[in-house]
């Protein structure tokens, strides 16, 4: 996102619509649209807003977007979809010429898959379109165009089984914890010195930083930035013990451009600076 919508976003302006730049009531009781008509009335860019009674599902089919939702930004490719709970800031910048559809329901279509549907549909969620998830959002759009006697009816069922498709399809394809921290482990023990940040870690686990968080918090008991922190600082206290390299050239290695900083790094988590550190081990 630029940098006036990043203002926007973080300041108190927040403006709330029914569907993006409509204030006026929720036109019907499920609805779609294409990606096509409505970002291209507005230069490709979907300013950041909310829907308070509202939740939708993009879909990427052509080109792609930079999506910003609950605090976090991500770039969605062909074939990925992001779900959207109601009141969660969210915005968009579409390449020029991107194609997909949203679909867009209020709270009553989801009220009746509580509770046990309710963590799923309370967070910000991103994946693939799976075959069957991407048939459901077909027929959505083939019904929500046409007019038949029990549309609404047919809508509002399509709706909930899409959801309930996309939760299942998420569950199975998120890594057990036990697999994801071993994936973790040799992931940051290959790009420690790439500058990596916990965005893009989760990102080449094709989770979200938010997800990989919580796995860490639950086997840890501290967070995805601690864990990373923690584990730059054990490489960096066996590179200080067991070689010759220069404090400065341990500092790049790891990923550090100003050896003073990794230097007040290092002290603030080892309680010494890396040379007295140093020094200390060759005394004992």
């Amino acid at each position: 996102m630029d940098a006036p919508g990043i203002e926007w976003y973080f300041s108190r302006m927040i403006p709330v619509f029914s569907l993006y730049g409509e204030t006026s009531a929720f036109p019907d009781v499920v609805h779609c649209e294409r990606v096509l008509d409505r970002a291209r009335l507005h230069d490709w860019v979907i300013t950041p807003h909310r829907h308070p009674q509202m939740s939708q599902i993009l879909r990427i089919e052509g080109g792609e977007a930079q999506a910003r939702a609950d605090g976090e930004a991500m770039r969605l490719r062909a074939g990925d979809y992001l779900y959207i709970p109601a009141q969660v800031v969210h915005g968009f910048v579409f390449s020029q010429g991107a194609e997909g559809a949203v679909l867009s329901f209020p709270s009553p279509v989801t009220a009746g898959m509580m509770p046990d549907m309710a963590p799923w549909l309370g967070a910000v969620r991103r994946g693939r379109v799976g075959a069957r998830a991407g048939t459901l959002m077909d027929d959505l759009q083939a019904v929500h165009a046409g007019a038949g006697t029990f549309r609404a009816q047919q809508l509002v069922g399509l709706t909930q089984v899409l959801l309930a498709s996309l939760a299942e399809e998420s569950d199975a394809a998120a890594p057990p914890a036990g697999h994801a921290l071993t994936r973790l482990e040799s992931l940051i023990a290959a790009n420690l010195g790439r500058g990596w940040t916990a965005r893009d870690y989760a990102a080449a686990m094709n989770v979200t930083t938010s997800h990989l968080n919580r796995i860490i918090r639950a086997a840890k008991g501290h967070s995805l930035t601690a864990h990373l922190e923690a584990a730059t600082m054990a490489e960096a206290c066996r590179l200080i013990a067991f070689t010759r390299m220069p404090v400065a050239q341990i500092g790049y290695r790891l990923g550090f451009g100003d050896p003073s900083y990794f230097s007040r790094r290092f002290r603030r988590r080892m309680g010494e600076s890396p040379s007295d550190y140093r020094l200390r081990l060759q005394d004992g």
